[in-house]
């Protein structure tokens, strides 16, 4: 089972608070593990403006107010984008899947802001990993469900309605949800 490509939808019962009502979107998914990143958990007090006076001369008008997001808990002083596919980086780009592409080098930065980044972007700090079988395992033990991406939903949605809309996406309610397991 691939899973490239697809969201993962924290259920209610996550033991683990750093992803309680998280929606990940993952970047790449083999039997070596997987990497995600979080697409609905803003970083407080922190723009996109600020990343940029730290690494470029001068930010293009209107990029100063895009959000800057965690990632996840791995490796949070690195950045990533995730973006559109009509944006291709000259040093790397990843293609990930259905229109979806992360780069994690400084020129989508500087790209971003002389205006000629991807017309969609998420810029996070960090990002989410779990070894061979171990997210199998979460999968396994109720900890996520697994929808699709679609753009809209990563990109457009307000971060706070992303999770109840990924799961209205695949026709659970999230008022409907319980942390807690039951027997019949």
């Amino acid at each position: 089972m691939d899973l490239t490509g697809k969201l993962l939808v924290a259920m209610p019962g996550m033991g683990d608070p750093r992803f309680s009502h998280a929606v990940i979107y993952l970047c790449a998914h083999s039997e070596d593990g997987a990497m995600g990143l979080i697409v609905n958990r803003p970083a407080p007090d922190l723009r996109l403006s600020d990343v940029l006076d730290q690494l470029v001369s001068e930010p293009a008008e209107g990029q100063s107010e895009l959000g800057v997001h965690i990632g996840g808990p791995v490796e949070t002083g690195r950045g990533f984008v995730l973006h559109s596919d009509e944006y291709r980086s000259a040093m790397q780009t990843l293609e990930v899947a259905d229109g979806f592409a992360m780069t994690a080098t400084l020129d989508i930065l500087e790209a971003i802001a002389a205006g000629l980044g991807p017309e969609r972007a998420l810029l996070m700090l960090g990002y989410a990993g779990w070894g061979p079988g171990q997210l199998e395992a979460e999968i396994a033990q109720n900890g996520w469900l697994t929808c699709d991406a679609g753009m809209a939903l990563v990109f457009d949605q307000p971060d706070a309605k992303k999770w109840g809309a990924a799961l209205n996406s695949i026709g659970i309610d999230p008022l409907g949800l319980s942390s807690s397991a039951g027997r019949a």
